[in-house]
C-alpha cells in the first residue's frame, strides 16, 4: 500500500497533512502523484471527493519555488465555491511554511472587485493562482496578471466546465503559457466535446481513471435522514440525547449556523463547544484543551475549522446537512469509528439536497435510511423509491430488521472502556506522527551538513 513518505515531500506538506490526518493516499492520490512529480501531463478521471484536490495541491506545492517572485501554477474551476474551497485547502499547506517563505497564493473570482486585484498585482504577484476562467482571462489580456510564467495548469472539474460554457476561456489560459507546459486535467467524466481541447494541449499525458469506492470504516453506521416535515433543531436535540455519546461532533456548514445551533442546545441544557471561524484563535485554543479533557460532551463545528483539530473518542457524528464541498463528507464521517471501534453518523437532508445526496453516493457512499421513532433509529424505504411513484407493499428486508433492532439506545457493555482504548491508540499515533517529524529534521540536518 502507498505511504505518503513514499514520495519524499517537504516537511511543510508533511506537517499538513499530520494536521488533517491525512494519513494514506487515496486511489487517484497514489496514481497520479507520483506521475504529476516527475512533470507528466494527467487526465484523471474521478468523482468529487476521491481526493484529486490534494492529488494535484501536493505536487504544486513540491515543486514551487519559494525564492522566485512569479505566477509558477494557476488552477482554474468552473465556480466561485469551489475555487475558494481549493484556495482554503491550498491556504492550509502553506500555513506550514516558514512565515518569511510563505507561498503567496491568489484567489480570483467573478463577482469580486477587479480594479482592486488588478492595483494589488501591479506590486505583487501570486505564486499559486486560483480561480474562475472568465476572471483569470480578463487579469491576464489586462497585462495585471503574468500567468506566462507559470508551467502548471490545473483544469479542474473539465466536464463542468465545458457544461457552462468555459472552456474557450481555458484554452486563452493554456495559449498564453510556455510551450512546454504541464496540464493537469481532472473530471468527472470526459465528454467527446472535450476531446479537441486535450488533444490540443496534452501530448502523450498519463490518463488514469479512478473508479469510485468506499472510504469510510465499515464499523461506522453510515445514517441518513430526511428533514422534511420536522424542525431540524428539535431533531438535533433528540438524536444527541437519544443515547449516551462518549462525545457527539455535529458539523455545520457554516459559522452562522454553527452558533445559532449551539445557541439552541445551549437554552436545551446541553454544555456546548463551538469550534468555527467566528471564534476568536485564542478562545479556540482555550476550547480545544477543554474538549481534550473531556469538558465538553458535545461539539457543534465547521468543516474549515474542525478539519484540523484533533477531537479522539467521537462516537456521533451528526451532519447538519451536506457538506458543500463533498470532500469534507468523508472527513466527517470518519471523526467516528476510528481504529476500530464502533461509532454513528447520521446525515440529516432537505428535499433540495437530494442531487447533493445522489453524488455522495455516486463516490461509493452506501446509507441506511432511517426515522427517529420513540427514541430509537428504524430503517425506512429507500428514498430513491419515491421517485418511481408507484406504491409497494413489499415488506423491509427481514435482515435490514435485524440489523435495526441491534441498535438500540442503551449503551453496550464496555462501551466506555472501548473509547478510552480508542484514546489511548489516538495517542499512540500522535507519538509515531512525532517521531516521524523528528526524524524527517535529523535527515534534512544531515543533508545539510
Amino acid at each position: 500500500m502507498a505511504n505518503f513518505n513514499d514520495y519524499h515531500l517537504r516537511d511543510e506538506i508533511y506537517r499538513a497533512l499530520d494536521a488533517i490526518h491525512f494519513n494514506d493516499p487515496t486511489p487517484v492520490q497514489s496514481r497520479l502523484i507520483p506521475v504529476i512529480l516527475q512533470g507528466r501531463s494527467v487526465v484523471g478521471q474521478s468523482q468529487t471527493g476521491s481526493g484529486k484536490t490534494h492529488a494535484f495541491l501536493l505536487p504544486i506545492f513540491q515543486k514551487l519555488d519559494v525564492k522566485k517572485q512569479q505566477v509558477q501554477a494557476v488552477i482554474t474551476t468552473p465556480s466561485r465555491e469551489l475555487a475558494q474551497q481549493i484556495y482554503q485547502a491550498s491556504k492550509q499547506i502553506a500555513d506550514q511554511f516558514p512565515e518569511d517563505e510563505q507561498p503567496r497564493i491568489g484567489l480570483f473570482v467573478g463577482g469580486t472587485d477587479k480594479n482592486r486585484q488588478i492595483q494589488q498585482l501591479k506590486s505583487n504577484q501570486p505564486q499559486i493562482v486560483i480561480g474562475t476562467p472568465g476572471r483569470i482571462k480578463d487579469l491576464y489580456q489586462s497585462g495585471a496578471l503574468n500567468i506566462h510564467t507559470a508551467h502548471t495548469l490545473v483544469v479542474d472539474e473539465a466536464d463542468m466546465t465545458l457544461d457552462m460554457g468555459f472552456l474557450n476561456e481555458v484554452d486563452a489560459i493554456a495559449g498564453a503559457m510556455p510551450e512546454d507546459l504541464q496540464m493537469l486535467v481532472f473530471s468527472a467524466t470526459i465528454p467527446q466535446k472535450l476531446q479537441p481541447f486535450l488533444k490540443k494541449y496534452l501530448n502523450n499525458p498519463v490518463v488514469e481513471e479512478i473508479p469510485a469506492e468506499t472510504v469510510i470504516s465499515p464499523t461506522i453506521q453510515n445514517v441518513l435522514m430526511d428533514t422534511k416535515g420536522k424542525a431540524k433543531d428539535e431533531l438535533i436535540f433528540n438524536l444527541l440525547t437519544m443515547g449516551n455519546p462518549y462525545m457527539a461532533l455535529v458539523f455545520a456548514n457554516t459559522k452562522e449556523r454553527a452558533h445559532e445551533l449551539a445557541r439552541q442546545l445551549k437554552e436545551r441544557g446541553l454544555k456546548v463547544a463551538e469550534i468555527h471561524g467566528g471564534i476568536q484563535p485564542r478562545e479556540r485554543r482555550r476550547t480545544m484543551q477543554q474538549i481534550q479533557h473531556l469538558d465538553y460532551q458535545y461539539v457543534v463545528a465547521t468543516d474549515l475549522a474542525a478539519r484540523g483539530i484533533d477531537i479522539p473518542g467521537v462516537s456521533l457524528v451528526i451532519n447538519d446537512g451536506i457538506p458543500n464541498d463533498l470532500e469534507f463528507f468523508v472527513h466527517r464521517v470518519g471523526r467516528t469509528g476510528r481504529n476500530g471501534a464502533e461509532g454513528t453518523a447520521i446525515t440529516l437532508y432537505s428535499p433540495d439536497e437530494d442531487a447533493k445526496v445522489t453524488e455522495v453516493e455516486n463516490m461509493g457512499v452506501k446509507f441506511e435510511p432511517m426515522v427517529l421513532s420513540k427514541g430509537e433509529l428504524k430503517a425506512v424505504a429507500d428514498r430513491r423509491r419515491r421517485t418511481q411513484r408507484t406504491k409497494s407493499t413489499k415488506k423491509l428486508d427481514p435482515t435490514m430488521i435485524g440489523m435495526v433492532k441491534k441498535k438500540k439506545k442503551n449503551v453496550k457493555p464496555g462501551y466506555k472502556h472501548r473509547i478510552k482504548s480508542e484514546i489511548a491508540r489516538d495517542a499512540a499515533y500522535k507519538k509515531r506522527v512525532e517521531d516521524r517529524q523528528q526524524q524527517r529534521a535529523t535527515r534534512k540536518s544531515r543533508k545539510s551538513k
